[in-house]
């Protein structure tokens, strides 16, 4: 166990549900203006039937899109006995160190240092990622890499032990 379990006071002590750290990997403000560009491609599909027929097949394009893009929107959530990232999820205690990067070598982790048997969850418009240590025994996976926006946060609430 990380040591850092004797510096939280006792009566700051989170129970076993309180939430910890929580953030969303939302799409970025270009992601969603790459997606009315390629909605868009329904007006040059469907002008020749009618201009009608194309502007009501880009508007269900990027709704389409739309929904995809946020159905498919992970989230991070650190408690006091369990850290969720996407739909994977795993007790605290089986937690080891965890690590911020970012820029060049945020970069590395997801691309030449990255081992085959870890846990991505990875969103390309976040630059930021967290290599978090698996302790389990019985689990074959090293690390789990997830993008953050607040790599600083999640690093607190993860040493930060009930």
């Amino acid at each position: 166990m990380p040591e850092s379990s004797a510096a939280v006071p006792a009566s700051n002590t989170p129970s076993d549900s309180a939430v910890l750290y929580q953030e969303k990997l939302w799409p970025n403000f270009w992601i969603w203006l790459v997606s009315a560009g390629l909605s868009s491609a329904g007006i040059l599909v469907f002008a020749p039937i009618s201009i009608g027929a194309g502007i009501t097949a880009a508007v269900v394009l990027f709704v389409i899109i739309s929904v995809l893009l946020i159905l498919s929107t992970p989230s991070i959530t650190v408690t006091g006995s369990t850290l969720r990232v996407g739909r994977a999820m795993i007790e605290r205690r089986f937690v080891g160190s965890a690590e911020a990067f970012e820029g060049k070598e945020a970069t590395a982790e997801r691309g030449t240092r990255l081992n085959g048997l870890a846990f991505m969850c990875i969103r390309g418009w976040v630059d930021p990622v967290v290599r978090i240590e698996i302790t389990d025994p019985s689990d074959r996976t090293p690390y789990w890499l997830t993008s953050t926006k607040h790599p600083d946060r999640l690093l607190a609430a993860l040493e930060s032990r009930s």
